[in-house]
């Protein structure tokens, strides 16, 4: 089991990252006694899941009551016919 002491660890973070990689453990020491350990810990990537654009219609349409929203496509056009974001604050005072 190796050891590194505390200062080296928080000055030679990366090398000690690197130690870990090959070691299970690390014992970090104060004054010459262990005061941690240091496990190496691997994660497994949790697969995401894909978007799926029927699922999330299904959910949209629950959601909002099967109503149709047109007023988001009027604000978009606005912001995009003036070039700026904000542009629909006009259709907003309407």
């Amino acid at each position: 089991m190796k050891t590194i002491t505390v200062r080296d660890l928080r000055q030679r973070w990366p090398q000690a990252e690197a130690m870990l990689e090959r070691e299970k453990e690390i014992t970090v020491t104060r004054d010459g006694k262990p005061v941690a350990r240091l496990v190496r810990v691997r994660q497994t990537s949790a697969v995401r899941k894909r978007f799926d654009p029927v699922r999330h219609a299904g959910w949209q349409a629950k959601a909002s009551g099967r109503r149709i929203v047109r007023w988001v496509d009027e604000f978009l056009a606005a912001d995009r016919e003036a070039g700026e974001v904000g542009g629909s604050r006009d259709l907003h005072r309407q």
